[in-house]
């Protein structure tokens, strides 16, 4: 198949567990849940996004024939090291193009595979590392992984609900932009103990 990549860069991952890892972030085009384009975004089954996902036209970004040119221009950017290789495979959805071909063409470089999802899709078998970040009112069909990130505060989501699902790690990030979010994402851990949680570090400290 031919992936459509929105961008691909050499950064430190800014949220959840492995929060400060040098990692590769590959952003595929396209997801299932919003077009990306703003006049879509009332009528989306996620209204809430703050990535641009749309095109192919960001740094590093393109079509790839194969699952191998993409697997090179992976490790092109993270460089010679050899050691804790670490590509993180987020979008959009990535679950609308990550496949076996290139799981595999990822592992054969040393390269730890983490990726983000809505969980709407079942997630492709190999994957090291598996982050959910389920959104109110979809399907959401994978309920195991290592990593649940709850965008908080959503109406329609109940946090007690989702701890009978299988992860390990729950965590719990305030949405981007409305007011009292931190505060409403702060209260959630206090009051459920199981939930840590995350912020944002990149935007933080200025990292894409």
């Amino acid at each position: 198949m031919t992936y459509a990549v929105k961008e691909c860069f050499l950064t430190l991952q800014g949220e959840g567990v492995q929060t400060g890892s040098r990692a590769v972030f590959l952003r595929f085009a396209g997801c299932n849940l919003w077009s990306g384009r703003e006049a879509d975004r009332a009528s989306a089954q996620c209204r809430f996004c703050d990535t641009d996902f749309v095109g192919t036209n960001g740094v590093n970004g393109g079509k790839f024939a194969t699952a191998d040119a993409l697997a090179d221009q992976v490790e092109a950017l993270w460089g010679e090291k050899l050691d804790r290789r670490l590509v993180v495979v987020t979008g959009g959805e990535p679950m609308l193009q990550l496949d076996a071909a290139l799981v595999d063409a990822l592992h054969a470089k040393g390269f730890r595979i983490a990726v983000e999802s809505n969980g709407t899709l079942p997630a492709t078998a190999g994957i090291d590392w598996l982050c959910i970040s389920p959104k109110a009112g979809t399907d959401v069909v994978q309920r195991a992984g290592d990593e649940l990130k709850l965008v908080w505060p959503q109406e329609g989501i109940d946090p007690a609900e989702l701890e009978g699902w299988d992860f390990p790690n729950l965590l719990v990030q305030p949405m981007d932009g409305p007011a009292g979010s931190v505060e409403a994402s702060i209260s959630l851990a206090m009051e459920r103990p199981r939930w840590r949680l995350s912020l944002q570090a990149h935007k933080v400290v200025g990292l894409a």
